[in-house]
């Protein structure tokens, strides 16, 4: 795709992350391997965290070094997988998204989880102080608690998750604060990591599960995240572009959840 990432072996990952993607992935990289680094190219609406978990758990396996190339969009899960990166690279038209971690309701369909924690959480506020209705009230007592715990859970492992590879990964080469020129203390990278990783999943502040965060988003005072501007890099961002498009087109019509396309490797699912 470019000379910049000739040293690394370039998967490419479109579409859903469900729970057959870590099983598909490990077969692609175990057939594929050649570098000891990787390059991921992403497109993805997310999917479970639990299976991006185990896709970063099997890549760091076999690489010493990963990056992410995000296009258009990585969210949600998704999202919570680049942050696993050593480096991010985006251009002004790439978005990551708020880490609302999508699961599975009673009817078997895949829901953000902070929408209905959040709503579950304004009628008992609302109950608290005596302004619930009694049409809110029925709808908090037909709630399954132990299917809210499990929302609970999917969102503190999203944090969670979050936190441990900014510090692991992204910031393991921050040594010295640009202002001052001090040294970073792990404890100031764990402080960091915890304020972004709240920043991602402030469900109030972001309003909808799909709000598409920039790269200049993500360079502002609230977040400050360190990103790679590929666009800054005219052959690259042309290749990177005309690969993804490239890619897009072709899966279209397949009718698959994702595709992984790893040089002469492509498998589907």
């Amino acid at each position: 795709m470019s000379k910049k990432f000739n040293d690394r072996d370039l998967i490419s990952y479109v579409g859903s992350i469900n729970q057959f993607s870590p099983n598909v992935l490990k077969e692609v990289i175990e057939k594929n391997k050649q570098n000891p680094n990787l390059a991921v190219l992403i497109y993805s609406g997310g999917g479970l965290v639990e299976s991006a978990e185990k896709m970063v758990n099997i890549m760091r396996h076999h690489y010493e070094d990963v990056v992410f190339i995000i296009p258009e969009m990585a969210m949600s899960a998704a999202t919570i997988m680049c942050m696993s990166g050593d480096q991010i690279y985006m251009d002004y038209s790439s978005s990551l998204g708020p880490i609302d971690p999508q699961v599975q309701n009673k009817e078997g369909h895949f829901v953000p989880a902070l929408g209905y924690l959040d709503k579950v959480n304004e009628i008992i506020e609302k109950s608290n102080n005596g302004n619930c209705s009694q049409a809110e009230y029925m709808l908090l007592t037909q709630q399954d608690l132990g299917v809210l715990r499990r929302y609970e859970q999917a969102r503190d492992l999203s944090v969670s998750l979050l936190k441990k590879w900014l510090v692991q990964y992204k910031f393991k080469n921050w040594s010295k604060h640009n202002s001052t020129g001090k040294k970073v203390t792990n404890q100031e990278k764990e402080e960091r990591a915890e304020e972004i990783a709240t920043k991602f999943c402030d469900h109030k502040h972001w309003h909808s599960h799909s709000r598409y965060i920039s790269i200049q988003e993500l360079g502002a005072s609230n977040i400050r995240l360190v990103i790679e501007d590929f666009g800054q890099n005219r052959d690259l961002s042309e290749a990177v572009h005309k690969y993804h498009d490239l890619l897009l087109d072709y899966f279209q019509g397949l009718g698959q959840s994702f595709y992984i396309h790893c040089n002469t490797h492509l498998q589907s699912m």
